[in-house]
């Protein structure tokens, strides 16, 4: 199977611990290898943040990440690159229609933005993780969220549009039914970091292994468990 990931501003390259570095690379990182480990071909598109960058960079066997033009080539802040998401999605949906892949995974809300015109293009199936949403970020930041407004809208209607979402836990699931998610569309996997594959023929499969990840505002460092 080809899998197209879509990280727009979480690259499996990036150094941990910037500004917005953290749990999601990792998680991207780790997931894609492994399901490239298990035979898949697994390519992973992001923001291309510096001008020296090379556009296909292997980071084990069948996985390689490419950057791809999404605004000026430096680093731009996550809550500030909205506006350069249309040139993104534009660079995206090119590139996957020279070789369509067998479906499009998103990571986090401007890469499904970015995945859902791709995806609906190409006539490929769609699968959503948020990794956090915005109805949460705003509901315990208040005021000193800097999200863009249009956050939480553009969630809903990458849920809707996605074949399926990717929830870490109940509580995720029920902020994605209160977005008007159909709970038919939604698959539990309780992860903080998700390091073994999603089969997506299937979806789901009970192997996991969990790590910390970062939180909002906060780093912490942990151990890996696995079950």
């Amino acid at each position: 199977m080809r899998i197209a990931m879509v990280s727009e501003h979480a690259s499996p390259l990036a150094v941990l611990g910037g500004v917005d570095a953290g749990g999601q690379n990792v998680h991207v990182h780790a997931l894609a290898a492994q399901l490239a480990e298990l035979g898949h071909d697994v390519a992973v598109y992001t923001r291309r943040d510096d001008p020296e960058l090379r556009d296909r960079v292997p980071i084990g066997p069948r996985c390689a990440v490419y950057h791809l033009p999404g605004g000026p080539p430096r680093p731009i802040g996550k809550d500030s690159l909205l506006p350069h998401i249309p040139h993104f999605t534009a660079e995206l949906t090119d590139r996957l229609a020279r070789r369509p892949p067998s479906l499009v995974h998103a990571h986090f809300w401007m890469s499904g933005l970015a995945a859902e015109a791709a995806a609906d293009e190409i006539g490929v199936p769609l699968v959503q993780t948020f990794h956090a949403l915005g109805s949460v970020k705003r509901r315990w930041q208040g005021a000193a969220d800097t999200s863009p407004p249009e956050r939480i809208d553009a969630e809903r209607e990458v849920a809707l549009a996605a074949n399926r979402v990717i929830a870490s836990s109940t509580d995720e699931m029920r902020e994605l039914m209160a977005l008007g998610t159909p709970r038919a569309k939604i698959e539990i996997i309780p992860f903080l970091s998700l390091l073994v594959c999603l089969p997506y023929d299937r979806y789901f499969k009970k192997r996991f292994k969990y790590s910390v990840e970062k939180l909002p505002e906060v780093k912490i460092e942990g151990e890996t468990i696995e079950i």
